[in-house]
Order: C-alpha cells, then sequence, then structure tokens
C-alpha cells in the first residue's frame, strides 16, 4: 500500500470576540481537534484578541489563531467547509507552505 504524502499547510482562523470565553475556547479545541484527526497538528499560536484591520459583520475585534499542520491534500477542503458552517468563525485561511 502507497504512503500517503502529507503536505505541510497552515491555517489562521478568527473567532468573534463578542463571544464568551467558553465559546471561544470550544470553537478553538473544535479545529484543533478536527485537524490532529485528519493529519498532524504541529503548532497551535494563540495570538489573543486583536482589532480587525476593517470591520467584519459589525465587529471590529476577534481572537486570532495560527495552527501548522500537516494533512494529505483532501483535507483543507473539508477543515474550509467546517469553517463556513461554524457560527463564530468570522474569517480563515489555509495555505499550503512551501517545503524547505
Amino acid at each position: 500500500m502507497a504512503e500517503k504524502i502529507l503536505n505541510s499547510y497552515e491555517t489562521i482562523f478568527i473567532i468573534d470576540a463578542t463571544l464568551d470565553e467558553e465559546t471561544v475556547t470550544a470553537l478553538k479545541d473544535k479545529f484543533t481537534t478536527l485537524i490532529e484527526q485528519n493529519g498532524e497538528l504541529e503548532s497551535v499560536d494563540e495570538w489573543g484578541k486583536r482589532r480587525l484591520a476593517y470591520e467584519i459583520n459589525d465587529r471590529t475585534e476577534g481572537f486570532y489563531y495560527l495552527v501548522n499542520f500537516k494533512a494529505d491534500s483532501e483535507f483543507p477542503k473539508e477543515l474550509e467547509r467546517q469553517y463556513k458552517i461554524t457560527e463564530g468563525i468570522l474569517r480563515t485561511i489555509v495555505i499550503r507552505k512551501d517545503e524547505e
């Protein structure tokens, strides 16, 4: 059986700052667990509450998280789908990093 090739990715997601602390933590845990189940979680950087560059859905602040992980090429599509259907997520991006 062929070994699956894992690509390196990073994702940044912004959680609505008007949510309570428990909900913010639950959302962060939901996505880090999803990544762990479908790949290799390398690091999670909590940038904390920051002012947004521009208003998103009448919000001016959000909690920023940067996650580095390895996964097969199909997983980022599923991760983006999960972001889109989850209430409380303001913005996301998933980027494939070049191998060094």
